[in-house]
């Protein structure tokens, strides 16, 4: 089923986007509603298909602000914040890559870490867990995103499914919130809120008040289209919103680190969601009109975005998304 590529730091989210090729979808004659659903992929061949390889692996550190820095690996972008309280961090990416972790912060000049915030519960971003709970790191997280990492679950990424297994009890988080929630850490508030469902029913934005800094988890992917979890909750209308009312609580000098690709800004994140929701309102229109996923699919909605978020080929996985979304909707409506 995969390929032997490397897709970088892409996660769950690139899986779609690279693994969807334009040459597999000239060949589909199957409706994409009707094709059979893909066996779950183990462990092993999950990360084979992202090429990922946790032995190989480097972080890169980039200071973004004063005492704020994201650490590249695999997986979730990590911000941290270091300083007098010690070391908070945002997403953790897998339990393989926690020494490597380790290591970068301490060559920060930092010690351990003593709080991570899970921005939503999936494996590549919240895996890390399962290392830095027993060691003693207090995990905070949403309510919801607890609850579906104590459960498990499928993750549906559209050509691939994988089966995210419970976590054991000291890689939970111990601390929740349901719609909001500050830290006063190292100097400044660290405030974490949840607007609405959007890339999952739990997400959370962590905003880092003393550096102008915000960090939007999987709801802004900055390395393609973004993947909506409609299996978990998620919805492209609360992306919109989730989106819209982080732009309203920032300003156009904020800081905006991304679930995945490089940090950026206000701006970029204004226009990706003139893309979420120029895309949403094409959707609909063609649902409205009784259009198959199949036709919308060939009528490529994000054509004129491809050249930022694409290859066209990799809007393939967010229009399967979106339409599963807003058709449940229509369907629900009448």
């Amino acid at each position: 089923m995969f390929m032997t590529k490397s897709i970088g730091a892409g996660a769950l989210l690139g899986l779609i986007a690279y693994y969807i090729t334009p040459t597999a979808v000239a060949h589909q004659h199957i409706a994409p509603e009707s094709q059979p659903e893909p066996a779950p992929l183990s462990r092993d061949a999950l990360l084979a298909g992202f090429g990922w390889d946790v032995e190989t692996a480097e972080i890169r550190t980039e200071k973004v602000a004063e005492g704020l820095y994201v650490l590249f690996g695999l997986g979730g972008n990590i911000a941290v914040s270091v300083g007098d309280d010690g070391v908070l961090i945002v997403d953790d990416q897998l339990p393989e890559l926690a020494g490597k972790v380790k290591a970068a912060i301490a060559e920060l000049g930092a010690g351990g870490i003593d709080y991570v915030v899970n921005t939503h519960w999936h494996f590549d971003h919240a895996d890390g867990n399962v290392a830095l709970g027993p060691d003693g790191v207090t995990i905070i997280s949403h309510h919801n995103a607890r609850t579906d990492m104590a459960d498990g679950g499928m993750i549906d990424m559209v050509i691939a499914q994988y089966e995210q297994a419970p976590y054991p009890q000291d890689a939970l988080p111990e601390i929740t919130f349901k719609s909001e929630m500050s830290l006063h850490f190292n100097g400044g508030e660290i405030e974490v809120l949840h607007f609405s469902s959007a890339h999952t029913n739990g997400d959370a934005a962590v905003f880092f008040h003393e550096q102008n800094a915000v960090h939007l988890g999987d709801v802004f992917n900055n390395s393609g289209y973004p993947f909506i979890d409609v299996s978990s909750g998620g919805s492209v209308d609360g992306m919109i919103q989730f989106c819209e009312a982080t732009l309203a609580a920032i300003n156009e000098d904020t800081i905006v680190i991304p679930g995945h690709g490089p940090v950026t800004d206000y701006q970029t994140l204004e226009q990706y969601v003139v893309m979420i929701r120029t895309v949403r309102d094409r959707i609909q229109g063609m649902i409205d009109a009784g259009k198959t996923l199949e036709e919308i699919s060939a009528a490529q909605p994000t054509g004129d975005f491809d050249a930022v978020h694409g290859p066209e080929s990799a809007s393939l996985g967010f229009v399967n998304r979106v339409y599963t979304d807003l058709s449940k909707q229509t369907a629900h409506d009448h």
